[in-house]
């Protein structure tokens, strides 16, 4: 066999051959169109650089997100959550609940929609829980009432303020009046981190509809919410057809929300971090520091 063959031949199939890149390269921004890297999308925390677009994020990606990384900072500690009887109404519609809830965990990796965790936060302990839209929708059932009821457990139990972040369409129906049940559920385990004097902060993320608005969402003694969250009871598709009105440009989004005194802050998730500690150090101490006082006004 010649050069040519053994060479030659060789190499330019190699220079012209067709190399595969990787699917997840890229992501468009839903709200802009804009491509974006995978890798810059990742460091600035799902944020689109070029519109603002806060995307959705998972729960661990959210604990992540949240908790103090340095070296010498203890790093955040899952908690396992306790176990609920599974499709207690043996519900089936076009596919038995067991089914629907299988192929959610093996989609997510989650038990379901919500983890928990403790570990500090600008140096201050806390205890957060993060709920998982990309679980059924967020929907809260007997699982996600249960570890709501063990983190304000967990909270009382260290002295640690509770920090909830909701994502989530509402109550889960599957599960019928025990879902509905969860609603006053949460409510008092929210009142019960209350009573020991511990603060309770909600972050509102989008979207945050339904039965969890309805309940242990807007309890919060400090309610912040995401930039552009969805956060409503019924959605304004449901009000436009019930009212018969067309409904103000950015209804029921937290910007709105937060003209009206609804919420109380609107933070970009890069300054999440930094702004819960600085409430928990606002909300801990009896006497307020100066420097506290100046960074919280500025």
């Amino acid at each position: 066999m010649s050069w040519l063959a053994e060479y030659v031949r060789p190499r330019i199939r190699t220079l012209f051959s067709r190399r595969e890149v990787p699917e997840n390269l890229w992501v468009q921004c839903p709200s802009c169109q804009q491509m974006l890297f995978t890798k810059d999308l990742e460091r600035s925390l799902k944020v689109c650089p070029h519109c603002d677009y806060h995307m959705r994020v998972t729960a661990a990606e959210r604990l992540a997100y949240t908790f103090d990384h340095e070296a010498d900072a203890a790093g955040p500690t899952r908690i396992e959550l306790p176990r609920v009887p599974v499709d207690p109404l043996g519900f089936r519609d076009s596919k038995r609940y067991v089914d629907r809830l299988k192929e959610a965990r093996d989609k997510t990796g989650l038990a379901d929609a919500i983890l928990v965790a403790h570990g500090t936060i600008g140096g201050h302990r806390a205890v957060v829980a993060a709920m998982a839209f990309d679980f059924m929708g967020g929907s809260m059932g007997a699982a996600v009432g249960e570890a709501i009821v063990s983190a304000a457990r967990l909270a009382v139990l260290q002295a640690a303020p509770l920090i909830i972040f909701t994502a989530s369409g509402g109550a889960r129906m599957y599960e019928g009046a025990i879902s509905l049940m969860q609603m006053p559920r949460t409510t008092i385990a929210v009142q019960m981190v209350k009573e020991a004097g511990l603060p309770f902060i909600t972050v509102l993320t989008d979207p945050t509809t339904g039965g969890v608005t309805a309940s242990f969402a807007m309890l919060g003694d400090v309610q912040i919410a995401e930039p552009g969250a969805l956060i409503c009871f019924a959605g304004p598709r449901v009000i436009e057809q019930t009212v018969r009105e067309t409904l103000p440009d950015g209804f029921q989004r937290a910007e709105y929300l937060h003209e009206h005194g609804i919420v109380d802050l609107v933070v970009k998730r890069a300054e999440m971090r930094d702004t819960l500690a600085r409430l928990i150090g606002l909300l801990r101490e009896r006497v307020p520091r100066a420097d506290a006082l100046v960074a919280s006004a500025a």
